[in-house]
């Protein structure tokens, strides 16, 4: 079976990379206040794709850090997918012209689903669904709300959609390096026939290594790869270790 994408993140507030602890925005560790060197940087050590996330975006609804996004496009020479306060079709457009590969589309997957639909079809192969869950509901607005719509129904109910891939993220987990949420990810890409990339928790590569067995449970790419930020933020896991592991 094909190897699994390691997709590292870059999350961005206030214009530098950080990492969250459960989407606290109040909670952030600042990495780097360079997202273009820190894009170089994985790309150099042989990842073929980037997740970014604006995070501020996500909470105001729309772009605050397109400074930092185009200096990682410009920097980039692997495809980029950028999630975070893009909440329309102009939005969408505009970051696909500018060089985007792929917009990811969380809140308004919940608050607009007609949108997902018409975007998909418009651009397809370049819209991903992010369904970030906490105890199971989708939570919206930069992690702000938690909607009473829970995280397998929203899945279900967008699987016609035509979407490149839907992500899925725990959040009690993201940033605690509590470990992938494993069994829960396989659960939900046997229920669907849209891509899955896992997100939140990586703490080594011992779930590198339960996630790529999973995959190997379940129907050829329906485990498409895994999000990867702290652990990779603070050296617990390399990215030569972790592309190893997701080709095993």
């Amino acid at each position: 079976m094909p190897a699994l994408t390691l997709y590292p993140a870059i999350d961005l507030k206030d214009g530098a990379c950080v990492r969250l602890r459960r989407g606290a925005m109040d909670a952030a560790t600042v990495y780097s206040d360079d997202p273009a060197a820190q894009a170089r940087t994985w790309q150099d050590a042989g990842c073929r794709w980037l997740h970014v996330v604006d995070l501020n975006g996500a909470v105001a609804g729309r772009a605050v850090n397109a400074g930092s996004v185009r200096a990682i496009l410009a920097a980039a020479r692997v495809p980029v997918q950028l999630g975070g306060g893009i909440r329309d079709r102009d939005a969408i457009a505009g970051w696909l012209d500018a060089g985007v590969r792929r917009v990811v589309l969380g809140s308004a997957a919940v608050k607009n689903p007609a949108l997902v639909r018409d975007a998909c079809r418009e651009f397809p192969g370049r819209v991903a669904v992010g369904i970030d869950a906490r105890d199971g509901f989708v939570a919206v607005e930069g992690w702000a709300e938690t909607s009473s719509m829970r995280a397998l129904d929203l899945a279900l109910a967008l699987e016609d959609a035509g979407a490149a891939a839907i992500i899925v993220t725990d959040i009690g987990r993201d940033g605690m390096l509590a470990g992938l949420a494993v069994e829960p990810t396989a659960e939900l890409a046997r229920r669907l026939r849209t891509p899955v990339i896992a997100s939140g928790g990586v703490a080594g590569i011992a779930d590198l290594h339960a996630l790529r067995a999973a995959a190997r449970q379940t129907a050829p790419g329906t485990i498409e790869g895994v999000i990867v930020g702290r652990a990779l933020y603070d050296g617990r896991l390399s990215i030569a270790a972790a592309l190893a592991a997701l080709a095993d």
